[in-house]
């Protein structure tokens, strides 16, 4: 793995990148039909960086007739399972070589700190291909136990035409988590990026092709999503939609799955995730650590984020204090600076959204610690990251999805009012607990309503692990692990009858 460049070396590499702009169909980058564009914006910057392809109706349509012809000719969908992961496994060779590039396409689009995105988003989307590549020809088929005279096989094939439709503040390991099992398990994969970061995916769709995925298999077509979403949600010949983003948009793949095919639907969707730090926990030091990476990490624009620090009173004081202390360890700033951890938001709509959500913590009463504010770095949409304590489970900042660099902390006294307040919610994602008594932790991450629950630290599990949500945080599968390659197949039973004509036997 590549090492970190200067910010200058970054610069040098933004200025001189061929930035690529068109859809990718059938193996060929191609404008929309209709010519139309639509702008993509340096964050950081507020200017225009180019002009995508704004793909409609009719390019949906192509790029579904171009995936079909693919899968049923079998040159993937029927490819050795060696053959596909042989295929994968040197997309990653090429990610690996290209991944100043991609970084640099990732943080221009979307204001992620360059140090990030370098190391961490992109060593571990190129670890769950690998993963998932390796687990190709690692799966087994099944026989149920149905008596001597009949061999009764259980059998996973690839769905078909799949959808992918990617939010903006992951790009690179949001498609990887996505196109990792659909393509092993022998699918042609359509992948519809966020309005707004759309030329990273753009490049490894090119990179695909260079490794030597036959063409139509995996396709970008690029645009809104009121627009190029809706074709792919409404279209009749797509099995399958694998999104992740916001609830309400999730909610319209269920009513389009219904209108349309009763295509499969799996929704990854928001979360509103508490971490709760009992009075026993251990070294305040570590949980601050913990909880400040939990919320700030990328500008707090993360579905996983424990916005929400629901901590004893005798101890609440005191971690607020560390917390604040940790902060200096997170410099705000140049996204293509490696020494800053947070960078710009990613767009001014989110900007504005961020910043109405303080306002309306600050009018219902909530003390603001640090923060607050916009921090001016040149015409960029930068935020001060925030820290509101006072806060009460009915106060809007306390259960309203923000996607921004907002912690919100609630006192409680007891482990008994600390799950019932973090469950006190519409949203079941993720979870953190901080106490010393591990007997206390698993029962308590038992009574937690959330599909991850981390003990003495943040996370989100591995690549071996599902992630998902319970309630209006998710519907359908998981993201991650050997669950993922289930929802990206359908269960086929193949029943013989083998027992011997010559032999009678006698019926119940």
């Amino acid at each position: 793995m590549s090492s970190l460049l200067t910010r200058d070396e970054y610069q040098n590499l933004a200025d001189s990148l061929p930035l690529p702009t068109n859809a990718v169909i059938d193996g060929k980058a191609r404008a929309a039909q209709s010519g139309d564009t639509f702008e993509t914006i340096n964050p950081a910057t507020g200017q225009v960086i180019a002009r995508i392809a704004s793909c409609g109706e009719a390019d949906v349509d192509l790029a579904v007739e171009k995936a079909r012809l693919a899968f049923e000719s079998g040159a993937w969908s029927r490819a050795h399972p060696s053959e596909r992961k042989r295929v994968l496994r040197r997309l990653v060779k090429l990610m690996e070589r290209n991944i100043h590039e991609l970084a640099v396409l990732e943080t221009l689009e979307s204001g992620k700190p360059i140090y990030d995105v370098s190391t961490i988003d992109i060593p571990e989307a190129l670890h769950c291909l690998e993963w998932h590549a390796e687990a190709t020809d690692k799966l087994y088929g099944q026989t149920s136990p149905s008596g001597d005279d009949v061999v009764s096989l259980i059998v996973r094939q690839p769905l078909g035409v799949v959808a992918c439709v990617l939010p903006w503040n992951f790009p690179i390991l949001m498609l990887a988590w996505k196109i990792g099992p659909a393509l092993a398990t022998g699918n042609s994969v359509i992948v519809k990026p966020a309005e707004q970061t759309n030329m990273s995916t753009l490049r490894i769709a090119e990179l695909t092709h260079e490794a030597g995925l036959p063409p139509g298999v995996l396709q970008v077509v690029t645009g809104p999503g009121e627009t190029t979403g809706k074709a792919l949600g409404l279209h009749a010949d797509i099995d399958m939609v694998a999104f992740t983003g916001s609830t309400d948009v999730g909610r319209k793949f269920l009513e389009y799955s219904a209108r349309s095919n009763l295509k499969r639907i799996v929704l990854e969707c928001g979360g509103k995730n508490p971490c709760i730090v009992l009075d026993d926990a251990e070294n305040l030091d570590v949980v601050a650590q913990h909880v400040t990476q939990a919320v700030f990490w990328n500008m707090g624009e993360n579905c996983s984020s424990n916005s929400r620090l629901i901590v004893h009173e005798k101890i609440k004081d005191r971690l607020v204090e560390t917390v604040l202390h940790k902060l200096r360890e997170w410099p705000l700033g140049e996204p293509l600076d490696p020494g800053n951890r947070l960078g710009a938001i990613v767009s001014k709509e989110q900007f504005d959204r961020i910043m109405g959500y303080i306002k309306k913590g600050r009018s219902e009463g909530a003390k603001v610690v640090t923060g607050g504010n916009a921090h001016k770095h040149g015409k960029g949409y930068f935020i001060e990251p925030t820290v509101f304590d006072d806060v009460t489970p009915q106060m809007t900042i306390a259960r309203e999805e923000i996607f921004g660099p907002v912690l919100s902390v609630i006192k409680v006294a007891s482990a008994d009012e600390a799950v019932r307040v973090a469950n006190d919610t519409q949203y079941g994602l993720a979870a953190s607990i901080f106490t010393a008594n591990l007997g206390k932790a698993h029962r308590i991450a038992r009574d937690i309503r959330a599909g991850t629950v981390t003990i003495n630290c943040y996370g989100e599990g591995d690549i071996s692990t599902p992630f998902g949500g319970f309630k209006l945080s998710g519907f359908g599968g998981r993201d991650k692990s050997l669950h993922a390659h289930d929802q990206y197949t359908e269960l086929k039973t193949i029943w013989a009858d083998i027992s011997d004509p010559r032999v009678s036997r006698a019926v119940d």
